[in-house]
């Protein structure tokens, strides 16, 4: 994403389908969003009016009424009532998002968080996506890492089972298939992480690695396949130094932090009011806040308690098994740096 401001408001160019995501989370009800759409020509239409008139390209502003975001087809719709533009004041309409579009939000007030978001959006731009296959000798799931959470794209079975496991061994269709899946995948520095129990990985990765597809191939165990496998990992923070140049990979990491203090010594909070004492007294190192909760609330006065006080704010995204454990506490929650009384 790139972002400028200007005097109505702040104009954001939309690089990649993460992009659609962060502008869900900043757009508001309320808000006045301007973007190029289609829509039909009111003269033209007034002019004929018993015939079907084609839609032209105009930029119009809209008065937010509904924000719809799909997660499986990356889909952001904004409908409203035209504010701003060349025709049909008044009217409503929706505005469909996508990648390449310029698009200006203009608010009554922005949110500190969310100038913040928008600044990640741009430091994440250039960081590579992950494709994971968490796989075993029976069926391998692929899933790619978007900045808001892993996202599962095929899943392969081997079709395996008594004699003809004996027969083939080295899985030769089965891994075939997966490649194949794997090649409208690869871009450019995106690396591939194989993970999963046994040794199936390992008979896959000596298969990939050699066809060059992906720069570069790292290997895990996990004790589970599937989509299951990916959060473990994840979770577990294992492959660190590999996850922490995803964003999600930190988010999970943190959520556990902060889970096992809540657990064992009493090192962590949650809850709106808990956490908004702890962090006026200074002793919040970590600030952990979801997407969906900074969405509904102004919790600003929060989020500044704990940064001048020189500690860190994360917002986690609600679509990955971190997020939802955080929500399952309220949305809200804090790793300390000592205990409250």
């Amino acid at each position: 994403m790139r972002y400028t401001q200007n005097d109505k408001g702040i104009s954001m160019q939309l690089e990649s389908d993460d992009d659609l995501w962060h502008l869900y989370n900043i757009v508001e009800l309320g808000d006045l969003v301007i973007a190029s759409t289609m829509r039909r020509d009111e003269k033209a239409r007034n002019a004929v009016a018993d015939q079907r008139t084609e839609k032209r390209r105009m930029t119009l502003g809209i008065r937010a009424e509904k924000i719809e975001f799909s997660e499986d087809d990356l889909r952001l719709r904004i409908l409203g009532v035209i504010e701003e533009g060349q025709q049909d004041i008044g009217q409503h309409h929706s505005l469909m998002m996508e990648v390449g579009e310029r698009v200006t939000v203009c608010k009554k007030h922005w949110k500190e968080t969310q100038i913040e978001r928008l600044k990640r959006a741009v430091s994440d731009t250039n960081k590579p996506r992950m494709v994971m296959v968490a796989m075993d000798q029976d069926d391998a799931t692929i899933a790619v890492l978007r900045q808001f959470g892993p996202k599962e794209i095929a899943c392969v079975r081997s079709m395996r089972s008594g004699k003809q496991y004996q027969d083939d061994s080295k899985g030769t269709d089965y891994h075939g298939e997966i490649i194949s899946k794997l090649k409208t995948l690869a871009e450019p520095n995106t690396p591939l992480v194989l993970l999963g129990p046994g040794f199936e990985k390992e008979r896959f990765a000596d298969a990939v690695k050699p066809l060059g597809i992906f720069p570069s191939v790292f290997v895990y165990h996990t004790g589970q396949s599937g989509m299951q496998g990916v959060n473990e990992l994840m979770k577990k923070g294992m492959g660190s130094d590999l996850l922490r140049e995803s964003r999600v990979g930190v988010e999970m990491e943190a959520v556990e932090e902060m889970m096992t203090h809540i657990a064992k010594d009493g090192l962590a909070t949650y809850g709106t009011s808990q956490v908004a004492d702890a962090a006026a007294t200074g002793a919040v190192e970590k600030l952990l806040i979801l997407d969906s909760k900074l969405r509904e609330e102004d919790l600003d006065p929060i989020v500044r308690d704990v940064e001048v006080q020189k500690g860190s704010v994360i917002v986690v995204s609600g679509q990955h098994d971190g997020g939802k454990q955080l929500a399952s506490i309220g949305g809200m929650g804090a790793i300390l740096r000592y205990r409250l009384s």
